[in-house]
């Protein structure tokens, strides 16, 4: 199994909504009310730019969920698998863990999880039970990890009306809530050989 370079990770892929929430739902509905203290991306360091294809790593009070989305809808969260100290060994490219290259995701930091969804995409054209993003609020923030076609994307704002939402760790999980439309996102270019076209720093949003 690929192991996208990373010692000790071996991605769990699921699809769906009902498959991910019985395997990590109470899990990541138990972040609930613990602090972020620490949130990695895996940057690409010859092109300055995010590495997209790695795991996105949100450590809660060290409680630390691996996000990682691939090919059209699926998804992988492990659990405190990945030391951050080790870097990815990719064939040409040279690539590290970084805490820092992201303002939106700095600004989240110290604060209290205030609640985890599961954001099922409505798109009636295509197979919405089986694309799942992920949701996490903060008293002054969101961030969502979503799939941006085989590879993670990240947006910081309330999820649009693109997606039904499904709270974590509430009495009634599964209803679902409507929000304005998202409008800051970041999407990540594609990664798997150099000659695709790369995405700009400045206009990805990650800073």
């Amino acid at each position: 199994m690929f192991d996208f370079g990373i010692p000790g990770y071996r991605a769990e892929w699921l699809s769906g909504r009902s498959a991910i929430a019985a395997a990590h739902g109470n899990r990541l509905a138990r972040l609930t009310g613990r602090r972020l203290t620490r949130a990695l991306l895996v940057w690409d360091i010859d092109e300055d730019e995010w590495f997209a294809d790695c795991p996105v790593i949100l450590d809660f009070e060290g409680e630390q969920v691996e996000i990682e989305h691939r090919k059209f809808d699926k998804l992988s969260i492990t659990w405190n698998t990945i030391d951050p100290a080790c870097s990815p060994d990719w064939p040409d490219f040279h690539l590290a863990w970084r805490d820092d290259v992201s303002d939106e995701l700095s600004a989240l930091i110290g604060q209290s999880c205030s609640a985890v969804e599961l954001l099922r995409w409505r798109d009636r054209d295509l197979a919405e039970e089986t694309i799942v993003s992920l949701g996490f609020g903060f008293p002054n923030g969101q961030v969502t990890i979503y799939n941006a076609l085989d590879e993670n994307g990240m947006e910081f704002t309330p999820p649009g009306d693109r997606y039904t939402r499904y709270r974590l760790g509430t009495s009634h999980p599964w209803v679902p809530k409507r929000s304005p439309v998202s409008l800051r996102t970041v999407r990540p270019a594609g990664r798997w050989c150099r000659q695709r076209r790369r995405q700009p720093l400045a206009a990805s949003g990650v800073s």
